[in-house]
């Protein structure tokens, strides 16, 4: 079967938001899971086949031909606390718009699942995510694919054609580790059936400046980088550089970009810049 349960459909978010359960926790060491998830996907993937007629998952029965064979899926190495992952994801379609940075927000319909076929979470109608609040399986992930286009009806509803589509899945280590959440126990590794269907690029401080954009290491994360040190990261913080003026407000030539202002020269633009 597709599915062994189905949990409380649109119960909000469980499968996705960054949150923990002590009961779920299951103690293990970490670089060990991660090579036990990455068996269990392997095996996942080669007893499993995606059905083209209805677009789910099913066990194979009668030598389908496995997910494992299926020349669409990929892998994506990650590093995370010194510990290697391997996050698979199959592309049906990659979509036509443009692709998001892990610090932007998605619009998304999806299903998630363990890999018994539990869906612990599903949402049919669309919805927008911040992807520096997800689990990291769904940062990179979705960096994968790309929007679809936006097509306005005469009532001004609209809708989305060409949407990116596909399927994640993601070691324990990428998703809620030895914790769990919800319905999901510890060290689970998960499937997720994904659409997507807009991007926005963020800017998650209103400070002119694109969350991405933030990211002043370019090691994809804008989480580590704080440059007054006050523990808020830059993308989060309306006064980077810790020295009472907004951000927004040393946009000295007034171009709406802080970035390129330099009043006294010394390489460092005013907005990161406590000297200027």
């Amino acid at each position: 079967m597709k599915f062994k349960n189905l949990f409380i459909l649109g119960l909000l978010i469980i499968g996705v938001l960054s949150c923990n359960d002590d009961n779920n926790t299951v103690n293990t060491d970490p670089a060990e899971q991660a090579i036990a998830d990455d068996e269990a996907i392997i095996e996942y993937l080669q007893t499993h086949y995606l059905n083209e007629e209805d677009g789910g998952i099913w066990t194979v029965t009668e030598g389908e031909d496995p997910l494992i064979n299926d020349e669409r899926l990929e892998t994506q190495n990650i590093t995370k606390d010194d510990i290697s992952y391997k996050l698979y994801y199959l592309k049906q379609f990659e979509g036509v718009s443009m692709s998001p940075s892990r610090a932007d927000s998605v619009l998304t319909t999806y299903t998630g699942m363990l890999l018994d076929s539990t869906v612990f979470d599903s949402r049919s109608t669309l919805i927008w995510f911040s992807l520096t609040n997800l689990i990291e399986g769904w940062s990179y992930g979705f960096t994968n694919f790309r929007g679809g286009s936006r097509v306005l009806n005469s009532d001004e509803s609209f809708f989305y054609e060409n949407p990116g589509k596909g399927i994640l899945f993601i070691p324990s280590g990428l998703g809620y580790g030895q914790f769990g959440s919800g319905f999901i126990p510890g060290n689970s590794p998960l499937v997720f059936e994904i659409t997507l269907h807009d991007v926005n690029e963020s800017d998650d401080d209103n400070d002119g400046i694109l969350s991405k954009n933030e990211d002043l290491d370019n090691d994809g994360n804008v989480k580590n980088d704080d440059t007054d040190e006050d523990l808020v990261p830059n993308y989060l913080d309306p006064d980077d550089d810790g020295d009472g003026i907004l951000t927004k407000d040393e946009d000295a030539n007034g171009d709406g970009d802080p970035t390129n202002d330099d009043t006294d020269g010394d390489g460092i633009p005013d907005y990161l810049d406590t000297d200027n």
